[in-house]
């Protein structure tokens, strides 16, 4: 009898070690410690920072069922995973290495808000095929490294989990100087963008992967590599996106008022992806999530999306002005 409950232990312990899971979105990449200086704010707010946070908490506020894989040092709070467990986003599949320390940026914006300076002041180690879970199924998988950190292996291993892979390229075409200001370089690696379905940047990123000043000719290069959703963020101009052909001008949504500029893009893709993999049509999605970014705005850090109704009354406020046009 103990031999035979001793068997049955041993093929549930395996099968726990291989348990399936399955999620609408898995983001991938660092989380932060941002120090965000703000102008007229004497003292800069530390807040939780990455574009995960921003991805998942935007993602989340939709009702998409999302899992972030990520890799801190000892120094990150428990009281940020805490956070988002509480706003139901799965963490077991963040890496906390005691002895490393966690990524960390200062952000610096000018007075009108519109230019920033960012600086690396420490990075956590790079995420590992180790780091990825055994069993992984989601309907999209968000690469979204802010400091070198996904290499083209791991986003090849990832790219079996998923029905849709989508990346952010900002934290591969970041170039760190002595004092770790941050600028754009070229991409190194251009095989990453052959594993992608949706390409999301900002202008400055996506001249920098292409090398293409022009950005309809930068667009139309990303495209050539099997890419066949490209998104443009252009920050008060709005977005661009390219899909099948065509290419929409996507207007911002006007915020009640501008309080902290961060992670407006990885909201907006977070939003486009929650409506996405519900099957809904790419402009609507891109609606949706210009809307989402025009509230992530009216507050500091990734602590304010407004309500869910709220978004989608200002997505489709946008949407009527983009069908009318």
């Amino acid at each position: 009898m103990g031999r035979q409950l001793n068997s049955h232990i041993q093929t549930y312990t395996a099968w726990e070690a291989f348990k399936f899971e399955s999620f609408d979105i898995v983001s991938v990449g660092h989380f932060s410690i941002d120090s965000i200086s703000l102008p007229g704010r004497r003292l800069p707010y530390i807040i939780l920072g990455g574009s995960v946070a921003y991805v998942s908490l935007a993602a989340k506020r939709l009702g998409a069922n999302v899992s972030i894989i990520s890799k801190v040092g000892g120094d990150f709070p428990q009281a940020y995973l805490w956070w988002l467990s509480q706003e139901g986003i799965d963490t077991s599949k963040v890496n906390k290495v005691q002895q490393e320390k966690t990524t960390k940026f200062e952000l610096k914006y000018s007075d009108d808000m519109l230019n920033r300076t960012l600086r690396l002041t420490s990075k956590a180690p790079p995420i590992d095929i180790g780091d990825l879970p055994n069993s992984l199924e989601a309907k999209a998988v968000h690469l979204a490294p802010i400091a070198n950190e996904i290499s083209y292996e791991v986003a090849e291993k990832l790219a079996e989990y998923a029905d849709v892979v989508s990346l952010d390229p900002q934290g591969l075409v970041r170039v760190f100087d002595e004092d770790g200001l941050v600028t754009n370089g070229p991409l190194k690696d251009k095989r990453i963008l052959e594993l992608v379905d949706i390409f999301k940047s900002s202008r400055g990123e996506i001249e920098a992967v292409t090398g293409m000043a022009d950005l309809q000719q930068a667009i139309k290069a990303v495209h050539d590599f099997g890419v066949e959703t490209v998104i443009v963020t252009l920050g008060v101009k709005g977005a661009m996106l390219s899909i099948g052909g065509a290419i929409y001008e996507i207007p911002a949504y006007t915020p009640n008022k501008l309080v902290d500029p961060t992670g407006a893009g990885d909201a907006f893709i977070g939003v486009f992806l929650a409506e996405y993999v519900r099957g809904k049509e790419a402009l609507w999605c891109a609606c949706a999530g210009a809307a989402v970014a025009s509230t992530v705005v009216e507050g500091v850090g990734p602590t304010f999306f407004g309500d869910k109704d709220e978004i989608y009354r200002r997505a489709n406020a946008l949407y009527e002005k983009e069908i009318k046009h």
